[in-house]
């Protein structure tokens, strides 16, 4: 795994955590992380992970709308 160092202005008070977290959610949405190596970016379970999304207005169902109709008209 890389490390990435980011150096942002003090008066954001950025949480390390929660920009992990913030960071992991956005890349989950954006389809570049599955849950499992979003959850480890974020360092939490895949469960407490698919919790936190709603925080950063995250789907845990990324899928895109023609996906889904596709996936339910084949039943």
């Amino acid at each position: 795994m890389k490390h990435l160092t980011l150096t942002v202005p003090d008066n954001l008070n950025l949480n390390e955590n929660e920009t992990k977290r913030f960071l992991a959610a956005k890349m989950y949405e954006l389809g570049k992380l599955s849950l499992g190596q979003a959850a480890e970016l974020a360092g939490l379970s895949k469960v407490a992970f698919s919790e936190i999304l709603a925080d950063y207005d995250v789907s845990l169902v990324n899928y895109p709308p023609s996906e889904v109709i596709r996936d339910a008209t084949q039943f």
